[in-house]
């Protein structure tokens, strides 16, 4: 449902990603994990349509984002980390103006407004400005453009960045429940995140995939925030089968690209 082959992009001399290569298939919940500056979110803008890649070719539902963009958007639900809302507009204005962008209208755009309504617990604010609404209850409204058009893949970019500690157990709960029947990429750098929601994570750091694989693995008898560090060049790496219980996947060097098979479905 999501791939990408040697995606690379630059900025002259700079690489923000270099050769990144992944797939996320289907009904598959992956976290997109890394240090801040490491590529996460330049990866999504390509995934997206938002940014062309240098190289490679990123594809979504099987579609070349490049050539068929607007196919490929039909198919995604986007949420960037501090998601553009217009403050002057209520949620319940807001989602009916995107779902009119989306070629929704009459009983159809009814419908999916009171579904999402509910889903993202927006009830209490549906008719308040959202200049005067929480920063969690704006991540509500944003998450609520996102499914409104029921897309079967969401890629959401830190998604509780911000949040409190009751707001983001709301939005984990969320993505739990969605991780059902979607396919989803979350970016995130906590954690915690990649424990509460995936059951897959990619580690990209200084623009390189260093790992794939599932969170066991990577911690391989350690902790996540250890090997984190290892792979992230914050601690030297373990020299594989030293007699630690080391997984040989969790020692890669931070320059190296350790891509491995993909789970939970067919891409």
């Amino acid at each position: 449902m999501i791939e990408t082959t040697g995606l690379s992009k630059y900025y002259g001399a700079f690489a923000a990603i270099r050769d990144v290569s992944f797939v996320v298939p289907q009904g598959q919940v992956a976290a997109f994990i890394g240090p801040n500056g490491a590529g996460k979110s330049t990866t999504l803008k390509i995934l997206t349509g938002y940014l062309a890649p240098s190289a490679g070719t990123a594809r979504i539902a099987g579609l070349d984002v490049s050539t068929d963009r607007i196919a490929a958007a039909a198919r995604i639900g986007y949420l960037p980390e501090n998601g553009p809302l217009y403050p002057e507009m209520t949620p319940l204005e807001l989602l009916r103006f995107f779902g009119e962008s989306r070629g929704l209208s009459g009983s159809r755009l009814a419908d999916r407004v009171e579904a999402v309504t509910p889903e993202c617990n927006l009830h209490a604010v549906i008719e308040k400005s959202i200049f005067k609404l929480s920063k969690g209850y704006r991540q509500r409204v944003g998450m609520a453009h996102v499914l409104l058009h029921e897309p079967d893949i969401l890629i959401m970019d830190e998604p509780t960045s911000g949040l409190d500690p009751n707001q983001i157990h709301d939005v984990r709960e969320l993505i739990r429940r969605l991780g059902a029947t979607k396919t989803i990429l979350v970016s995130t750098h906590l954690l915690q995140e990649v424990e509460a929601v995936a059951n897959r994570l990619l580690l990209i750091n200084e623009g390189r995939v260093v790992f794939d694989g599932t969170p066991a693995e990577m911690a391989a008898g350690d902790s996540l925030e250890t090997a984190f560090h290892r792979l992230t060049g914050k601690l030297p790496a373990t020299p594989a089968g030293d007699g630690d219980g080391a997984h040989p996947r969790a020692n890669a060097a931070p320059h190296a690209d350790v891509v491995g098979p993909s789970r939970g479905g067919q891409p």
